[in-house]
């Protein structure tokens, strides 16, 4: 039953997204913003950590639980460093995450673009 929770509650935010994308102006890096504050105030409001237990890797979708992981980080931050922890939590938790997407990205781009430009 977790692999079908996954599945359609995986599904069913690629499809709303789907639909933000196809029938309003939002424009798709607006839409990304969007889920990543979605995941915060998830997170935020508690509401987060059950929805995930219940659709596992769907609730996961990268957005929404990156997200949920700067959130978390910003918390455990001001709890330890108090106002400061406002603005490095969110770097430090989710520095692992940025720093692979920098060098698959990078990596992406030396494999692809010779053959972008014929």
């Amino acid at each position: 039953m977790e692999y079908v929770n996954a599945f359609w509650v995986g599904g069913a935010i690629c499809a709303l997204v789907q639909i933000l994308l196809d029938r309003t102006k939002l424009m798709p890096g607006r839409v990304m913003v969007l889920l990543v504050c979605t995941g915060a105030v998830l997170g935020f409001l508690g509401v987060y950590e059950p929805f995930a237990r219940f659709a596992g890797g769907g609730a996961s979708v990268p957005l929404l639980g990156f997200g949920n992981t700067l959130w978390n980080g910003v918390k455990e931050a001001v709890e330890q460093e108090g106002f400061t922890g406002i603005f490095l939590g969110g770097f430090t938790a989710s520095a692992a995450g940025i720093s692979a997407a920098l060098i698959f990205g990078y990596l992406a781009s030396l494999v692809f673009e010779p053959k972008m430009k014929k």
